[in-house]
């Protein structure tokens, strides 16, 4: 009888092992498909960036083509000045990601840790300026840097990161009140200010959220069109995301070009996101919600 048992209690395991097993194929097999849907439309940019202008639209359509033509990516990068661009786009972001580092976890630091009359009220009024589009204060904004003669530089394209982006503050707000408290007064025991603790304990284990910060910087700042072709005049100072529009005649569309250099400037932002993987998912799902 117990041999019985035994044998029916293994084939029952066995039976589990292969229905766990059966449902992890299921799964992976699901998202190797949806990673290929994903992963199509750059497969066609790459495509397109290495057919001759008259093989683009040709019926039925050449998923690879017979003689790649990698010159296309010389030509792109002869026609215009992308490096320069691409460096341009380099020096916002890294502008940009400083100042947000800078600005961002002080005044998050103040909301989540200290009390202050109107409090609340401040906090509610930084989260409001969220619901203002930001097509219209382009134009008071205008006029501001125009008045302190500060069109065509990167001065408006860089100063507001050093004064806190609300949605960033938010998040990091939120992280900062998931952090105990008792840490802060045994460094206080200690003889640690404010400062002290911000910049020893805060910080360090607020990296989750900074990296989702310096991520979600980096992205908008190395895609943002309006701004750049509000506030900049000189070419030699666009960035990559301008840059990318000269291909685009009044016209037509040199596709071939075009798809070479979106495809050589989308790199950055995979390079990023490929090594910031493991803390993105992570600071995204560690930003507590407590109010």
């Amino acid at each position: 009888m117990r041999t019985d048992a035994a044998a029916q209690l293994k084939r029952s395991n066995n039976w589990r092992r292969v229905r766990k097993l059966t449902g992890y194929a299921i799964v992976y097999a699901f998202m190797l498909c949806l990673a290929c849907v994903f992963m199509l439309p750059i497969f066609w940019m790459a495509s397109t960036s290495l057919k001759l202008p008259q093989d683009i639209f040709a019926w039925p359509p050449e998923w690879l083509p017979s003689t790649p033509q990698w010159g296309n990516y010389a030509e792109a990068f002869g026609k215009y000045p992308l490096a320069r661009y691409m460096l341009n786009s380099g020096i916002l972001v890294v502008a940009n990601i400083i100042g947000g580092l800078i600005s961002t976890p002080i005044i998050a630091y103040g909301f989540a840790r200290f009390d202050f009359p109107f409090k609340n009220v401040l906090f509610i009024l930084m989260l409001s300026t969220m619901m203002v589009p930001g097509h219209i204060k382009l134009i008071p904004l205008f006029w501001l840097y125009s008045k302190l003669d500060l069109i065509d530089t990167y001065w408006p394209l860089i100063l507001p990161a050093y004064f806190g982006n609300p949605f960033f503050i938010f998040l990091l707000t939120q992280f900062m009140r998931t952090i105990p408290g008792e840490l802060d007064d045994a460094a206080r025991i200690d003889g640690a200010g404010a400062w002290g603790i911000l910049y020893r304990i805060i910080i360090p284990l607020s990296r989750p959220a900074l990296t989702v910060i310096v991520v979600f910087t980096f992205v908008w700042v190395w895609n943002d069109f309006l701004e750049p072709i509000i506030f900049l005049r000189d070419w030699d100072s666009y960035p990559i995301s301008v840059g990318l529009a000269f291909f685009q005649g009044r016209y037509s569309v040199e596709w071939h070009l075009f798809m070479g250099a979106t495809l050589v400037s989308i790199i950055p932002i995979l390079l990023v996101y490929f090594f910031a993987q493991k803390h993105l998912i992570g600071g995204l799902a560690s930003i507590g919600i407590k109010g």
